[in-house]
């Protein structure tokens, strides 16, 4: 797989305009999930926390970890690993709710999930990026060539994804009957607007993506296996039952690559193979993703730990 350098030349094409309407779309997202959260929801968890710790632990440990292992041994350019490890450190996406659904996982726990998940990103995700990256010597050069500020980072992080969080909350709390109303169409118009935007997106660099497919697909094929592979794990050594086995094989495995793109974009000015790595993850984790589910439904369902 290391025979493509000159993947670092790649360049993507993607304005500021474009940029914030991006975030906006992202809040959005994660407003709509929020809404579907109550108090009750957090204190089941509560209760039994044992699915959430091996949720988080997975996300913000052991697939950082894994990742940063992976591209030490494959040795990719170096805007491609780092492009792994920005996805890596990145909460899981808000369509591996709609997956677990699918599969007949435990959503309830995958909303939750995803909601705590998207909070401890504010600190996780820029603490695990520019860990890995500086201990990886091709990615230690390159962010210190750009100087990364892992506090601008996290407040990037708290704008785009806790503060709607936050606002979501409140709104459920203080207007549940409307909230729950509202829920369903803001999900589907944000999924909907925020999948308009990647095709958008896509259709402007079609030439970039037809070009370092071939070379890139690799790369996020076996990365994505990997992760779903470490949610699997983890989730069986921590004896749960086979509902919550499926909840982190797709919380681990569905990245929210949209997050990466932002951050890519912002710190990296868009360098070509960080964001197309990122940008082919959002596309191959829903394919992939869907083909899971569809397997995973079939799959006899267990008790809940």
């Amino acid at each position: 797989m290391n025979d493509a350098p000159y993947l670092d030349q790649a360049h993507i094409q993607f304005d500021e305009h474009s940029l914030w309407v991006m975030n906006i779309a992202l809040g959005l997202v994660m407003f709509g999930i929020s809404l579907n959260l109550t108090t009750r929801d957090f204190k089941q968890l509560w209760r039994a926390p044992k699915p959430v710790l091996a949720g988080l632990v997975s996300q913000f440990l052991a697939l950082p970890l894994v990742t940063f292992l992976l591209v030490s041994w494959l040795n990719p350019p170096a805007g491609v690993g780092l492009g792994m490890i920005m996805v890596a450190a990145c909460p899981g996406g808000n369509v591996s709710n709609f997956i677990t659904q699918l599969a007949k996982g435990n959503t309830a726990l995958s909303i939750s999930l995803t909601a705590l998940a998207t909070a401890v990103a504010v600190v996780m995700t820029p603490l695990n990026f520019t860990l890995y990256a500086s201990l990886w010597t091709p990615g230690s050069a390159l962010i210190q060539e750009v100087t990364v500020d892992v506090w601008s980072m996290a407040i990037l992080v708290g704008l785009l994804l806790g503060l709607p969080l936050i606002l979501g909350l409140w709104v459920r709390h203080r207007y549940p009957i409307q909230a729950k109303k509202w829920a369903m169409w803001i999900n589907r118009g944000a999924l909907l607007f925020f999948l308009f935007l990647i095709i958008a997106a896509v259709s402007q660099n079609l030439l970039q993506i037809k070009t370092y497919a071939g070379l890139l697909f690799g790369y996020v094929f076996l990365h994505q296996a990997m992760a779903m592979a470490v949610g699997y794990g983890i989730s069986r050594m921590m004896r749960l039952g086979i509902d919550n086995q499926k909840t982190l094989v797709i919380e681990t495995g569905i990245q929210n690559s949209g997050l990466g793109l932002m951050l890519i974009f912002t710190f990296f000015e868009g360098r070509g193979s960080m964001a197309l790595i990122a940008a082919f993850w959002g596309i191959w984790h829903l394919i992939s993703g869907l083909v899971v589910g569809m397997v995973l439904r079939y799959l006899h369902n267990g008790n809940r730990v």
